[in-house]
């Protein structure tokens, strides 16, 4: 025997080697100790993509698209999946989508694609996490409270919302969804900036933000000539047009020549936080972006379901013609507090629009720690996808939920008509469109008061038709291919 082998074989060998299978013994037993994992059934899909490909595959926005049907026939309303990379579990649960957003910064925690946190910027509310986050929503609530929405904002809602109704000429074929962009985003820039309409600057931001939107909504692929990369560009020129706004409000502040007129968003940052210029300028960015693109989405939608229910439209006739009289006699102009309260059933056509055209269709969350749900386990890292729009178009919640029914939101939940019935306890609590938890939308009562106020004036001055064939599709952003066109034709209601 050789002396090799006198040495694998001695004493001190062994002992050397005792170590390596104690560790190898130890990993054995907790492997067979270690209960397995009950996961939800599922389908992991492809290498890295996993079914990425299939989830993101556009559809018709008031259905859930075939990817999910599918899936949910297969596995049921919650199954594993491979999606963005990672590992998954979806939800079109009602109850876990509670559960998530309820147990927000404890059990899951907001995670969305490196892409989204790329082009929106570290220090945007939709990517941010923690106290961080917390601070960030507060300067919004704020901005945002109850008394500066029936004080302020209510003015400047009407206002922007007349100066695009009264462009539109008479017989006139254009598209609704670029008009309630401009509405939106002019109403935004105003109230962030005190950016007047028409300005040559305000256009240019627009331009810029046109092209910045194209890259927030396509593939992350930082290429030559792709729309991510110019979308990076473009939020690049976008920041240094806020952060030249800002040293030109900094200055005046110090000098004390501030104007009345400059309550906005940025005045408010710069005298009450102590946000850095970074910062401040993904904050402004992410506000322009969620208070102007979500809120046109919505209001196109309106616009296309109303003619397909001409109950609701005549209802609604019915409703803003009263306001209207009451105040012609009151001697009154502007829209009050009081009136838009009045505005019971355009609420359920608000709530409605919302539920069936899903502007946002899921959210991206991770558990932070291991989770079990229904005996279903979620491992701590995965990546977990409540799905807001397979809940509010789940027929065992909604009466015949692709059908666009206002009259499900009433107290008594009684139809209108041949529409549907839904009670109202089950739809608000199933409701989930501004999201919920610590991260409910910080601007959802100013959403909701855009679409009611453009509503009211849409109503009561026209009737429109769509000029062309279109409708929503899920990209999963929502968007019309064609724009929604629309023809329309003056009248008055008063």
């Amino acid at each position: 025997m050789s002396d090799s082998h006198l040495t694998l074989y001695s004493p001190s060998s062994i002992l050397a080697l005792f170590p390596i299978f104690f560790i190898f013994f130890i990993l054995i037993k907790r492997k067979q100790t270690k209960p397995s994992l009950n996961l939800p059934p599922g389908n992991m899909g492809w290498p890295f993509l996993g079914e990425t490909i299939g989830y993101l595959k556009p559809y018709s926005a008031t259905t859930i698209g075939e990817f999910m049907e599918q899936h949910i026939a297969r596995y049921g309303t919650i199954y594993k999946s491979k999606l963005f990379g990672e590992p998954a579990i979806v939800s079109a649960d009602a109850g876990l989508n509670r559960f998530i957003l309820q147990n927000e910064g404890k059990l899951f925690e907001c995670s969305y694609p490196r892409s989204i946190g790329g082009i929106l910027g570290k220090w945007s509310m939709l990517v941010l996490v923690g106290d961080m986050h917390r601070d960030m929503r507060v300067i919004s609530l704020n901005f945002l409270s109850h008394a500066r929405l029936r004080t302020h904002l209510l003015k400047e809602v009407e206002k922007h919302t007349l100066l695009v109704l009264n462009s539109w000429n008479q017989n006139c074929t254009f598209s609704a969804q670029d008009e309630a962009k401009k509405f939106t985003f002019n109403l935004m820039a105003k109230h962030i900036m005190s950016m007047d309409p028409g300005e040559i600057e305000t256009e240019q931001l627009k331009k810029e933000y046109v092209t910045f939107m194209k890259g927030v909504v396509s593939a992350p692929l930082n290429l030559p000539g792709t729309a991510y990369r110019k979308a990076l560009k473009s939020r690049s020129t976008i920041l240094k047009f806020i952060e030249g706004k800002m040293e030109e409000r900094v200055k005046r502040i110090q000098e004390g020549n501030e104007s009345l007129e400059e309550d906005d968003l940025l005045n408010w940052v710069l005298k009450h936080s102590n946000l850095s210029t970074e910062q401040i300028l993904d904050l402004i960015l992410s506000l322009l972006f969620a208070g102007h693109e979500t809120s046109s989405v919505a209001i196109a939608l309106a616009i296309y379901f109303l003619p397909r229910c001409p109950q609701a439209m005549q209802q609604l006739r019915e409703e803003h013609g009263e306001i209207v009289r009451a105040k012609k006699q009151a001697g009154e102009v502007e829209l009050t507090w009081d009136d838009y309260k009045r505005m019971e059933f355009t609420h359920c056509v608000v709530n409605e629009t919302l539920r069936l055209g899903n502007v946002v269709r899921f959210l991206h969350r991770k558990a932070l720690k291991d989770v079990n749900y229904k005996g279903y386990d979620i491992p701590c890292g995965w990546k977990v996808l409540p799905v807001i729009a397979a809940v509010h178009l789940d027929p065992s919640l909604f009466d015949q939920p692709q059908h666009f029914n206002p009259w499900r939101w009433q107290n008594n939940g009684s139809g209108g008509g041949s529409c549907p019935s839904n009670n109202k306890s089950t739809a608000n609590n199933n409701f989930l469109a501004f999201g919920g938890g610590s991260r409910l939308c910080a601007g959802s009562e100013l959403a909701k008061l855009e679409m009611a106020v453009f509503i009211h004036h849409l109503i009561i001055n026209y009737h429109w038709e769509l000029a062309e064939t279109d409708e929503a599709f899920a990209y999963p952003f929502v968007d019309f291919p064609k724009g929604l066109p629309i023809r329309v034709q003056a009248h008055s209601l008063i």
